[in-house]
């Protein structure tokens, strides 16, 4: 499943602020820039000159990139309250709410994290183990969202959301911005391999906060032309595949899949515009494919969880399409670099 999103090449979007966002994450104990692994057997493979892994598989010791998000907003959040406790909220399918509730205890405050139906028993305690209260909701990821966003009205709490809606936008922002120190990494690591920019970004997307990171970096006033972005996600859960079909945001039904942290139904509003103007295309890949994905990175060395794996898996697809891989411009002289967001230990009920 896979479409060609149009990318108005004319379009360009206000610069991504993260100076001082990285500076921060420079100031957190544990920091340290993710590794870029070059893959010269997937170049080979899929036809390109170059191809990387940008390795998101630890991150403040955690398995996943959200924690760059999750600090940067949790900070942002608590920054400008009167002094004493809060409880930080906030809906998860693992990853992000694991994040919120490290950097919500590593700021002295206790985390509420909502979990919809479908949560592995194990990243149900992993989330436990950092010292969260864990409330189950009945139903999908966009009705857990729902009920954290109701349990934080009466004022004694604060949300940490990753998805953003119609006057919810400022705290996903703050997590777009974290998200933000992954590129510039990214920048600085390919110039130590005399590169001034990728040809091809692939990457994971589930409500699109990510995605809109990416774009925001690769759209913005005074960055060179030429890298196309393409989104990934699952076949039960394509809502940017179906927006971009759409012309319009749309919401899905959710099904079942591996992709735990890409099992979302609806597009962040904050998202959206950045979708509809500055991605190239965007496919929809299933478990197996992503299983497979997963075997081949381990083989090279690197430990990918069925969201980290889905942009291989989304390469490959692309690469099949004769059409698409004209579209995102990818020649034998390309460069590509793969977010691989998610290490095995983030999703067990993969393992």
């Amino acid at each position: 499943m896979i479409v060609n999103a149009g990318r108005d090449p004319a379009w360009v979007c206000a610069p991504a602020g993260t100076g001082a966002v990285r500076d921060f994450h420079r100031s957190l104990p544990g920091y340290a820039p993710t590794r870029l692994v070059e893959l010269p057997d997937l170049a080979r493979l899929y036809g390109v000159t170059r191809l990387f892994a940008k390795d998101e598989s630890n991150r403040f010791g955690l398995p996943a990139f959200k924690a760059l998000g999750a600090s940067w907003a949790v900070h942002r959040a608590l920054r400008d309250r009167a002094p004493g406790p809060v409880t930080v909220l906030t809906a998860t399918d693992g990853n992000h709410g694991r994040a919120v509730a490290r950097f919500a205890r590593r700021f002295g405050h206790r985390a509420g994290i909502f979990l919809p139906d479908g949560v592995h028993p194990a990243a149900v305690r992993a989330i436990r183990a950092e010292g969260a209260d864990v409330t189950h909701v009945a139903g999908d990821y966009d009705t857990a969202v729902r009920a954290a966003a109701r349990a934080a009205r009466d004022g004694t709490a604060i949300l940490v959301q990753d998805t953003a809606w119609d006057g919810y936008e400022q705290v996903p922002g703050w997590i777009v911005d974290g998200y933000g120190t992954l590129f510039a990494e990214l920048d600085e690591q390919l110039r130590g391999h005399d590169l001034t920019r990728p040809d091809l970004v692939v990457v994971p997307a589930g409500v699109g906060s990510l995605l809109q990171a990416a774009l925001t970096h690769y759209r913005g006033p005074g960055v060179p032309a030429g890298t196309a972005v393409l989104s990934v996600e699952p076949r039960p859960a394509a809502c940017v595949l179906a927006s971009v079909a759409a012309g319009r945001p749309v919401t899905v039904a959710t099904g079942v899949t591996s992709m735990a942290g890409l099992n979302c139904g609806t597009v962040s509003s904050l998202a959206w515009p950045y979708i509809s103007r500055g991605l190239d295309a965007c496919v929809a890949v299933d478990d197996a494919e992503v299983a497979g994905a997963a075997r081949r990175l381990a083989g090279l060395g690197v430990d990918a969880g069925p969201c980290g794996a889905a942009p291989l898996a989304g390469l490959a697809a692309a690469h099949a399409a004769g059409p698409l891989r004209a579209a995102l411009g990818l020649t034998p002289a390309s460069t590509v670099v793969l977010l691989v967001t998610e290490g095995a230990a983030a999703n067990p009920a993969a393992s």
